[in-house]
């Protein structure tokens, strides 16, 4: 099971569609890539190739 991390400020933010976008500071501190191709992610995960540099 994965570890559950408090949300904190400047961990997201909601876009004007109403959606809730991570930023880069709380997926590092979750700590590893989920390959959904997150806006800000700090892995590099590119889904066109799937593959993270």
């Amino acid at each position: 099971m994965k570890e559950y991390i408090p949300l904190e400020e400047g961990d997201y933010y909601y876009t004007e569609e109403g959606y809730r976008v991570f930023t880069e500071q709380y997926l590092l501190k979750r700590g590893y890539c989920c390959e959904s191709g997150c806006r800000h992610c700090p892995y590099g995960y590119n889904p066109k190739t799937n593959t993270i540099r």
